[in-house]
């Protein structure tokens, strides 16, 4: 009869050592798929941002470099607000244009007797929509959508030509 008891108390050694081993499986797949949901999460939050304050630190580095006198405005181009930046070069007047069209912010450089058009522009960045609009000096540049944020600029170089 003794024998019967070892037996039956290594039989519920075995039996609970199992039952936590399943305890501990249970606890870091549980772990494993709560990280990957966090990460997932931080990643998605990552990527608004990224698209926001990107095209927004790209618009701005552009108007610092392009700030002359009459050199940037804000205009309307085939029914779309466009940030118009103009430059000379060897006696010949370019212009950047940037805009949204399509899903994504584009940028077109010609010279003004080109003839391209803001379907021609190349994409810089998809974001859900842009918005442009110039008070005097001051310049206000809006991404929208998730991520979303807005920037305000003031020319150093006194605004557009109409000022």
């Amino acid at each position: 009869m003794g024998n019967k008891s070892v037996h039956k108390g290594q039989t519920m050694n075995t039996l609970f050592t199992m039952l936590l081993f399943l305890v501990f499986v249970l606890c870091a797949l549980f772990t494993v798929l709560i990280g990957g949901k966090v990460y997932e999460n931080i990643t998605a939050r990552m990527d608004e941002n990224y698209t926001g304050s990107t095209a927004l630190n790209y618009i701005a580095n552009k108007v610092r470099q392009g700030d002359a006198y009459g050199g940037i405005q804000v205009k309307e181009v085939e029914d779309t607000p466009v940030l118009e930046l103009s430059q000379e070069i060897n006696g010949e007047t370019y212009m950047t244009m940037i805009y949204y069209k399509d899903g994504s912010i584009r940028e077109l450089f010609t010279d003004t007797q080109s003839g391209l058009g803001l379907s021609d522009g190349l994409e810089i960045i998809e974001c859900d929509g842009l918005n442009l609009s110039q008070d005097g000096r001051l310049i206000t540049v809006e991404t929208t959508g998730e991520g979303g944020s807005s920037l305000t600029l003031s020319l150093r170089s006194g605004g557009g030509a109409d000022e």
